[in-house]
């Protein structure tokens, strides 16, 4: 991880980190909060694995995201040891967005498992 990006102390930080990162364009920093064998489920119907493909995905979303992005709505954490269950409710009506972090041996946390939306028809 880049020295000078800050690091997700909680797990409820990596929702406001990716979009800060995001309103700033920096795919390579998004990708930073991933761990290196995370899955990231998306274009939808789709698994990216791995922080080199999730960060190419990123740049690509990033080309044509309109901004801003904004910090939406989080839902209680579920935790469980080093493990912790993140969603929040989007504004895009897209249905869900449901991420598993993973604590790591330095104390912060990184993506393992995203979800970014669902379809609400389903």
């Amino acid at each position: 991880m880049t020295d000078n990006r800050e690091p997700a102390r909680t797990p409820e930080d990596l929702a406001r980190l990716f979009v800060e990162r995001a309103n700033a364009r920096d795919a390579e920093g998004l990708a930073e909060l991933y761990a290196p064998d995370a899955v990231l489920a998306f274009p939808p119907g789709t698994a990216t694995v791995g922080r080199e493909a999730i960060r190419a995905v990123c740049e690509r979303m990033l080309a044509h995201a309109p901004l801003p992005f904004v910090v939406e709505e989080p839902l209680p954490t579920v935790r469980y040891g080093d493990l912790a269950l993140t969603s929040t409710r989007p504004s895009d009506g897209t249905g869900g967005r449901v991420q598993v972090a993973r604590r790591q041996p330095d104390g912060t946390w990184l993506r393992v498992i995203d979800r970014p939306e669902l379809p609400a028809d389903r």
